[in-house]
């Protein structure tokens, strides 16, 4: 019985460490290209989610619920960065209550559209059941989400290394000024990363839609855990985002079992820790 707690509980902590790096990568991205802690990243999950659901709703396939959330939301995020955020570029505080002033708005608009129930919802067909591993049996769906989440971890990590538009992203985000000064167009890059962090996002509302339904409130749920996400593992770092994603799902799991009267003290003492000896976290790589 204890081994397969264990193993139980560390798959699951697997899953939502995928589910964490959808939301978190992008997260890093925006931070480590525009320095702008965006707050309401944990809002365009939940819009995502809700999305999501609304496709599912109308009969379409769950790939055509991930399609139009995706979409959707990086249209949104598009539209954000060049109306609010680039007006208050130079300004650090603005954009931070500007983000957290987006958030409300897309949490109460979400209330008025959705109501306020949670909407359980169904995985895929064909990822429904579970799957037999270590003589015991797993949701199929969890292990997909975790799969997925590796894929797009290489995914993300060949367009960021392998193709010159990963380049100049990674050149403005190891030293912004050095870029604009050779050519790089910093304002395109500030508007593509910002949509793909929040497509991101919203991509991953619907894919931990089966896991944790969809709620008002799940934006403030899963924010706290992204910031830790990308603190631990490093700004601007998609290494870091995955390693702290897997790293925190293991941690939040186990102490929502384990200690769940001290679940959050567990969930950011091993930030506390790793900032004490490496103030950039575990893979940071921001140097301006």
């Amino acid at each position: 019985m204890a081994t397969s707690f264990w193993l139980i509980q560390s798959l699951n902590s697997l899953a939502l460490g995928g589910v964490l790096f959808t939301l978190a990568a992008g997260f890093s991205l925006i931070f480590g290209l525009m320095r702008v802690a965006n707050l309401s990243h944990g809002a365009y999950f939940m819009l995502g989610a809700y999305l999501g659901l609304t496709v599912l709703d109308a009969g379409l396939g769950f790939g055509w619920a991930m399609l139009a959330a995706g979409l959707g939301v990086g249209a949104l995020g598009a539209g954000i960065e060049r109306l609010v955020l680039r007006r208050l570029a130079g300004n650090a505080l603005s954009q931070v209550l500007a983000t957290l002033g987006i958030a409300f708005v897309i949490a109460d608009g979400a209330l008025w559209i959705w109501g306020g129930d949670p909407r359980p919802v169904s995985a895929p067909p064909w990822l429904q059941g579970g799957a037999q591993l270590f003589g015991m049996t797993f949701p199929v769906y969890r292990l997909a989400v975790l799969v997925f989440s590796v894929l797009l971890a290489l995914a993300l990590w060949a367009a960021l290394e392998r193709t010159r538009l990963g380049t100049m992203i990674r050149a403005s985000v190891d030293d912004m000024q050095m870029a604009r000064a050779v050519g790089i167009p910093a304002s395109r890059l500030f508007t593509l990363v910002f949509a793909l962090g929040a497509a991101l996002a919203g991509m991953g509302g619907v894919i931990a839609a089966p896991i944790l339904s969809v709620y008002p409130g799940m934006d403030a749920d899963m924010l706290p855990l992204a910031l830790v996400v990308v603190i631990l593992g490093g700004l601007g770092s998609l290494g870091g985002a995955f390693a702290g994603s897997m790293l925190i799902g293991f941690v939040y799991s186990f102490g929502q079992v384990l200690v769940p009267n001290l679940a959050y003290i567990i969930l950011f003492l091993p930030m506390v820790l790793v900032l004490a000896v490496r103030p950039r976290g575990l893979f940071g790589r921001i140097t301006a």
